[in-house]
């Protein structure tokens, strides 16, 4: 099958509730769609959305890249020759990891397609089924308590809980306030998203220890290009760390797993450029027996579909963070993951497992 044409859409779907991190404030999910067709008619679908505080890219950047960059270098290639068409998408320009993600997800689509099964399956097969965390927004302590304590009567046992704002005093309220709340058993995990200086983040963490507040891990604490403290705080602390900004491609993987300067890896497809370049960073992490994570940016359930697809058909894959579309004020993908509280269950068809007359409704601009 030869690629016959490469299309982008953009969207836009309003969140519930504004999202909060150290990085940003997000009140509505804006994303590039790219379609992408063969020349047997089959159509392939991805999603990039703009994470402009970590990524870079924009959504001009990303239609831009894709319709004017990429395109042109994919057109007429045979997506059976995966290595190739890979390689191209890599070549075709410097950084622009969301633009290559959205053109990666519509070929493991139409991948997927073409062998007649579910993606996860083609990819490995692992498990059909995944349970995702959810996501704390940063804001005063009794309202991310409130949250909190929401989240978990809707079932949900593992939160993912943003810290980085102000400073370490204000941040251990907000984890005290939380877990008087919601009690010991549910887990609890922290995103500084680059909040902390190493030293600072050694004191918080040592004294969310001393103060029995169990915490799961504790992600990326320092700036995204300090990897030297990075490595202190792991050294220092014993709350297990996660990168995440830290981590962009396997080379960045290969140094922090030689470093050492982490326990944990989160790979993300906008930060990879998509499910092949994710593959290699999961192998290397396993090799080093670092377990990994699969998360992602506010996206739609169209980028998460494919996220979940990559995560669930590997082994090494062990923690999930996956609500982003629970945050949204209507799904508009057709098809996909299925959500039954914090369960997400993988399509049994073909690919993404997306329903074409649906998506073809957004490529017409109706929703």
């Amino acid at each position: 099958m030869f690629i016959r044409s490469i299309e982008t859409f953009q969207v836009a779907v309003p969140l519930t509730k504004p999202f909060k991190t150290a990085l940003r404030t997000v009140h509505t999910a804006h994303a590039v769609y790219v379609k992408v067709t063969g020349d047997n008619g089959f159509v392939g679908w991805g999603e990039a959305p703009p994470t402009h505080v970590i990524t870079g890219d924009s959504l001009g950047s990303i239609t831009y890249a894709i319709e004017e960059v990429i395109a042109p270098q994919l057109i007429g290639l045979d997506v059976r020759q995966s290595e190739v068409i890979f390689s191209a998408l890599k070549r075709s320009i410097v950084r622009n990891t969301s633009a290559k993600a959205a053109v990666d997800m519509a070929l493991h689509d139409l991948l997927g397609q073409l062998a007649g099964m579910p993606l996860y399956q083609l990819l490995g097969g692992y498990r059909h089924e995944v349970e995702t965390d959810f996501t704390v927004s940063v804001n005063d302590a009794a309202e991310m308590a409130d949250d909190a304590e929401r989240y978990i009567a809707n079932g949900f046992d593992v939160l993912k809980v943003k810290v980085g704002i102000g400073d370490i005093s204000e941040d251990i309220g907000r984890i005290k306030a939380i877990r008087e709340r919601i009690g010991s058993a549910p887990k609890i995990r922290l995103d500084a998203n680059q909040g902390w200086n190493a030293k600072a983040a050694v004191r918080a963490i040592g004294m969310m220890e001393d103060a029995g507040l169990d915490i799961e891990l504790i992600e990326q604490p320092v700036l995204a290009d300090d990897i030297e403290g990075l490595k202190y705080v792991t050294e220092n602390t014993l709350t297990p760390i996660m990168a995440d900004e830290s981590v962009f491609s396997p080379k960045d993987a290969l140094r922090i797993l030689q470093l050492r300067a982490a326990d944990l890896i989160n790979i993300k497809l906008m930060k990879s450029g998509g499910i092949h370049e994710a593959l290699k960073i999961n192998a290397l992490a396993e090799s080093y027996g670092v377990e990994c994570m699969v998360g992602s940016m506010i996206e739609t359930k169209l980028g998460i579909t494919a996220a979940a697809h990559f995560a669930a058909s590997q082994p090494n894959v062990t923690r999930f963070d996956f609500d982003a579309p629970l945050m949204l004020a209507e799904d508009i993908v057709g098809g996909g993951i299925e959500y039954e509280g914090r369960l997400i269950r993988l399509p049994k068809t073909p690919g993404l497992g997306l329903v074409k007359e649906q998506m073809e409704r957004i490529g017409k601009g109706v929703e």
